[in-house]
């Protein structure tokens, strides 16, 4: 309750402080790129229940919304100002409303996609047993760097460590590296198995 809590407080924050900002990016999408500013997937939350995820649109209309991540800032699919949102995170910036409505929490596992989801053992599903997150642990001590079975490993670690202390860690630890510049955003080898997710 008192995460909840926490969530609710800092998302309404965070809103009324970026609600211009916000309303900035999407204006500048909309105009670098045809199709609207805010793109919609849907991904597996809470307990497996799934819900649409909110983020600003990085790449063309066009472009298959569940097709493989891009890989570097040379993707031709990146809009011009796509690429610079993904590079500072402000992509992720609607998922405050996400987390308002209780869909998703400021600090979890970061939601995945059905297909992904599927694919899970009955130890790995654990990491459904609370919210995902805007940023979670895995994305604060590792990111682009760790597989795909990594970040499930480090996800579980979470789930059976929770606390408001280590959500805090998390955020700071998320903060620090978006300014320290030696971040790495673009995933280079999605499984331990494979170089790309390709399926």
């Amino acid at each position: 309750m008192l995460k909840r809590l926490l969530d609710i407080l800092i998302a309404l924050v965070a809103i009324a402080i970026l609600t211009l900002p916000m309303l900035i990016i999407a204006v500048l999408i909309r105009a670098g790129s045809r199709g609207g500013a805010v793109f919609r997937q849907r991904r597996v939350g809470w307990r497996g229940k799934c819900f649409t995820m909110l983020k600003f649109r990085t790449m063309r209309a066009d472009i298959d919304p569940y097709g493989v991540s891009p890989h570097s800032g040379d993707d031709p699919r990146l809009t011009r100002i796509g690429k610079l949102l993904r590079e500072t995170s402000m992509d992720e910036l609607p998922q405050l409303f996400n987390v308002l409505v209780g869909r998703m929490s400021i600090v979890g596992p970061r939601p995945l996609y059905e297909r992904q989801a599927a694919k899970w053992d009955q130890r790995q599903r654990g990491r459904l047993d609370v919210p995902p997150g805007i940023t979670g642990y895995a994305q604060a001590y590792g990111g682009a760097v760790l597989t795909h079975e990594d970040k499930i490993e480090m996800d579980l670690y979470y789930v059976a460590h929770q606390s408001i202390w280590l959500d805090m860690k998390i955020v700071l630890r998320t903060i620090m590296n978006m300014f320290s510049g030696k971040r790495q955003i673009y995933e280079h080898r999605y499984s331990r198995d494979k170089e790309r997710e390709t399926d």
